[in-house]
């Protein structure tokens, strides 16, 4: 079992690469598809990969195959940047994902917002006490996809032991502020929303941000999370101009298209990871497809596939 990698809290601030869960065409989980995706991001200086996040379709998967994949994704990142683990979905799928992360030798793990159709604010800090409790001494991160349920509730939620940080996937930076002032200033606040939205989230606090882009490119994430480190906001918002594209096919079909783009422009990138599992779209639409491949040939990055291929 690798070890837990000892520095999570001080990347956690960088970028958190989520990654794809890779099907073969028999619809079975296959991790090993991973290793360049992995090595490439690695290289490129991506801070932390996590398995099992929405990037890695977590709401498809059995818990099983999410207990394999942490396992796997563990074995084949080997300790040279930390592994997160999400978890998430009924209380006892969680703790089970949690205990299996664990012994996966995961850093830390990346607690989901609980998406059940009745969901009381005061209910979600049992949840993630349950998870907490589950997993004494292990670093948790929240993982807030809806800021409605208060910022009293939140508040809550960065008092149990164990939360270290914060994924805010909320487009309401003021409320994210607020949030901030409200919270131990050691909790480490990161934007949830990719790189578009980092630079208004980093702006009132949110110090890192997660990445969908770091499976395809993740150069260029890593030269996005730079110039914010350095303040250089001009810089950031011209390298977010260049990908926005990208994400703006990611947000068709009310975010349906999220998944399926990264895994479409893998496999034409030479790195293929498989299909998309409903209630993803796939495939691509032909509108869809010469687009992507339009802007991964302006960025060269079918080029360098080809290169690499060779």
């Amino acid at each position: 079992m690798p070890s837990p990698h000892p520095d999570v809290l001080a990347a956690l601030p960088g970028i958190s690469g989520i990654l794809v869960t890779p099907f073969d065409s028999e619809d079975r989980i296959a991790p090993a598809m991973l290793r360049p995706v992995i090595d490439r991001a690695i290289a490129a200086g991506v801070h932390i990969l996590t398995a099992n996040g929405n990037t890695g379709e977590f709401y498809g998967l059995t818990t099983a195959e999410a207990e394999r994949m942490v396992h796997e994704v563990a074995a084949l990142v080997d300790g040279r940047v930390p592994v997160v683990g999400g978890v998430g979905r009924s209380i006892g799928d969680a703790v089970a994902l949690a205990k299996a992360s664990r012994a996966a030798g995961a850093a830390a793990l990346m607690i989901h917002q609980p998406p059940d159709p009745f969901v009381a604010p005061r209910g979600v800090v049992a949840y993630v006490q349950r998870i907490a409790d589950a997993v004494p001494g292990m670093p948790l991160v929240l993982y807030l996809r809806n800021d409605g349920i208060g910022l009293a509730a939140i508040e809550q939620l960065c008092r149990i032991p164990g939360v270290a940080g914060v994924k805010w996937a909320s487009p309401t930076p003021l409320k994210l502020a607020e949030a901030i002032r409200r919270a131990d200033p050691t909790i480490v606040w990161v934007g949830g929303l990719a790189e578009v939205w980092a630079p208004p989230l980093c702006a009132v606090g949110a110090r890192g941000f997660t990445s969908g882009l770091i499976n395809v490119w993740p150069e260029h994430s890593v030269a996005i999370h730079k110039a914010l480190a350095a303040g250089d906001y001009a810089k950031a918002n011209a390298l977010i101009q260049v990908m926005g594209p990208f994400e703006e096919l990611r947000a068709e079909e009310g975010n349906g298209t999220n998944v399926s783009v990264v895994k479409t422009a893998l496999a034409m990138l030479g790195r293929d990871c498989g299909h998309v599992r409903p209630p993803g779209a796939w495939p691509l639409t032909e509108r869809q497809s010469t687009e992507l491949r339009r802007r991964l040939d302006e960025w060269g990055l079918l080029a360098a596939g080809r290169r690499a291929a060779e």
